[in-house]
C-alpha cells in the first residue's frame, strides 16, 4: 500500500487594510477635520461674541444696571462717550471702573442713578 503526500502551501496571512483607520494618512485626516471644525464653528462664534461685547460696552449710559467681572451689581452714575472709565454706584459706594470690567447689562434703573 502506497501513500501519496501532497505538499500544501501554508495558509495565507491576512494583509492589513490599506487606507482607512490604519493608514499612514489618518493623523493628517484628523488634523484636517479639527482645523475645518475650528474654521467653521469656533472662529465665527468668537467673532460674534466679541462684536456683541463691544456693542454692549459702547451703549452703556447713565441709569443702566450692570454686573462687573468682580461680581458687583451696580448702577451707572456717569458714563461719557469715548472715555474708558465709568462711575458706578452700588448701595452707598461710588466706584470708578473701566468699561471692559462690565460683563452683563441687567436692565435700567433711572431712580438709582438720580440718587448718585
Amino acid at each position: 500500500m502506497t501513500h501519496t503526500l501532497f505538499a500544501e502551501d501554508p495558509p495565507a496571512q491576512p494583509q492589513p487594510p490599506q487606507g482607512g483607520l490604519g493608514g499612514p494618512m489618518f493623523p493628517f485626516f484628523l488634523i484636517g477635520l479639527m482645523l475645518l471644525f475650528w474654521v467653521v464653528v469656533i472662529l465665527p462664534m468668537s467673532r460674534r461674541q466679541k462684536r456683541e461685547q463691544e456693542s454692549m460696552l459702547a451703549n452703556l449710559k447713565r441709569g443702566t444696571k450692570v454686573l462687573t467681572s468682580g461680581g458687583i451689581v451696580a448702577t451707572i452714575v456717569a458714563a461719557k462717550d469715548g472715555e474708558d472709565e465709568i462711575v458706578i454706584r452700588s448701595e452707598d459706594t461710588r466706584l470708578r471702573i473701566k468699561r471692559n470690567v462690565v460683563v452683563q447689562v441687567l436692565g435700567s434703573d433711572e431712580a438709582e442713578a438720580a440718587k448718585g
